[in-house]
Parts: structure tokens; sequence; C-alpha cells
């Protein structure tokens, strides 16, 4: 039986549906950069019409995912999100500690079988193309990330940590929970970041996307999700990131600047500043020991997400922002 056309499927499926353009259907979808818009991956019996690559905005760049398709299921009408076999690997330190981090679409896959119906995370599931390569369709969140939330606000940082962080503080710990949850499941995000956590519209319920990074051999592999963890926390109480250069640009006296350390700022990111009540001195000194816990001068790291959590709890409850 000779293999149905783009139009034909489209015309059968989304009858109205106005196609811009009428690409290949596509059962091997080994050579992603050749899949492009109006092309149809055809994966485990459904049909997932490609509008466009994903593109990730990071530290201020864009970056296309070639590999990550923006798709619309057919059968369904339903957004997905297509992400395809792309292997990558690169060192990474943390600290004094060095490994290499690489993709892992088989992770990916099995996180995904784990947090099924699971709100707290992003959804979706796993099959393999006609060649064998491991595909992921991922569901849509609709809603912006934490990072977007953050930087979209516009007031001064002392109103925001009085009105505003409280109650993110106590979602945040939410979301620290699921991550707390993955790991007694023996799995890990992989790459935990203010970009992978999102706020979906609806709901206002916070959501981790995107866990299809492993990493080799580890001293404790879900360190790197509580490094994570400590770098979002510092961004919401700090409402963003604080660098030397972006401190001066905000008008901070050079005699409070003068006062900061290389080990006031961050382990991990060593031009962020973490300890943070040195320049918002009304930041709790409860809540500041813990972003300390992240900085370069400690000498005593969390060991798990639990023990982040036995501090953080009492901060969310001093501050009045509820647990959610």
């Amino acid at each position: 039986m000779p293999k149905e056309s783009v139009a034909a499927l489209v015309a059968r499926l989304r009858p109205g549906y106005r196609l811009a353009r009428a690409g290949r259907v596509v059962d091997d979808t080994g050579q992603f950069m050749d899949i492009i818009q109006g092309d149809v991956l055809r994966l485990a019996g459904r049909h997932y019409l490609v509008f466009k690559d994903a593109v990730e905005r990071r530290f201020g760049y864009t970056d296309p995912k070639f590999w990550v398709k923006k798709c619309l299921e057919l059968e369904t009408g339903a957004r997905a999100i297509v992400k395809l076999v792309f292997q990558e690997s690169f060192p990474l330190r943390v600290g004094t500690v060095s490994t290499t981090c690489f993709r892992s679409p088989a992770k990916e896959a099995r996180v995904l079988d784990v947090v099924r119906g699971d709100a707290r995370f992003m959804q979706g599931f796993a099959t393999r193309d006609t060649a064998g390569n491991l595909v992921r369709v991922i569901e849509t969140v609709s809603g912006v990330s934490i990072e977007n939330t953050v930087a979209a606000l516009d007031m001064p940082h002392a109103d925001y940590f009085r009105d505003l962080f409280p109650n993110l503080l106590a979602r945040f710990t939410g979301a620290c929970r699921a991550i707390a949850w993955l790991h007694s499941q023996g799995e890990l995000h992989g790459d935990v970041g203010r970009d992978h956590l999102w706020i979906e519209h609806k709901t206002a319920a916070m959501r981790w996307i995107d866990f299809d990074y492993a990493y080799e051999a580890y001293e404790n592999p879900f360190g790197m999700d509580l490094s994570g963890l400590g770098d979002i926390l510092v961004f919401l109480a700090g409402q963003g990131v604080h660098t030397i250069a972006g401190m001066r640009e905000s008008g901070l006296p050079e005699s409070l600047l003068d006062t900061l350390a290389p080990d006031d700022f961050s382990l991990v990111h060593g031009n962020r500043l973490a300890n943070l009540a040195k320049i918002s001195p009304y930041i709790p000194e409860r809540l500041n020991r813990i972003l300390l816990h992240f900085a370069a001068a400690s000498d005593v790291l969390y060991e798990s997400v639990d023990e982040l959590l036995a501090d953080l709890t009492p901060v969310v409850q001093e501050m009045g922002g509820g647990l959610i």
C-alpha cells in the first residue's frame, strides 16, 4: 500500500486545515536536520505535522535546537514537542568536582514513565521510529518559565521581596519536593535551572520540563540537581542575577561593592552574588544562611534535597508564604 501524502493526511485528519507547505511523511527521524516545516513524523501510529524547530533562549542569546520539533498532532489537533535523538556530551565542573554531561534519550524516556500523571512534571511518552531511534513526544506546557516571570517584574527589590517573594518561595519549595520525590524513585532531573521550571497559565502550578541530561560517574549524582535548585533559589531571592557589573550599573555605591569578596559569590557561577544580605540587609538571616550553602565560602554542602527542604520549610512559614 503506497504511503499517504502529507496533503492527503491533513485533508483526512484535519479537514479545513490550511497547510502552508506539504513536505514528506517521515518514518526514520535519524537525519533531524533534514526534517523541516510541512513534514509529517509518523510515530506510534500517529502523525505529527512539523511547524518549526524549537529555540532555547538562555543567558541573553537564542540557541536553535534542530533536534526538537514543534508539531501539531493531526489525529487530535493537540500541540506537541517531538524530541529526536541527538548525541552530545561536554565536560562540566561544579566547585572542585568534574564530570561529563551527556544527552540520554533513554534516561528521559525512563523519567517520563516515572512521572506519568504527576502534574509537577511535563508529560509525554517515548517510542521508536522505524529505524529504532528513541523519540520522545511531549505535551506542551502552556505557561512561562520562572526566569521570564521574574524578569518581567518592574519593581524595587524591597517591594518584590515583601509582596511577591514569600508566595514564590512557597511554590518553589513545592517544586523542590517534586525533585526530592523524583530522587526517591532513583532518577534525577539532570538539568535543573530557572529556564526549566515553568508556571502554568491556567493553574499557576510550577512544572519541571526537560529531563534528557545525564552524567558519568559522580560522587553524588543528585548533587547536580541540588546545585541547580540553589541557583534558582538565589535567583528568586535576588529578583535576578547580581554580578559586579550589574550591581554597579544599578547604582550600588562602590563603598558597598568593595565589601564583597570572592567567597560571597556562587560556588558554581563565580560571578554571581550568593550572599545577598550584603546588598539587601532585610533578607532574613535564616534564609541567607541557606543561600550561603551555595556560595564559594561554604565548606558544608547539602547532600540531599530533603536537607535543603528541612532548612527551607521554616523560612517559608516565617515569611508567611504558606506551603503550596
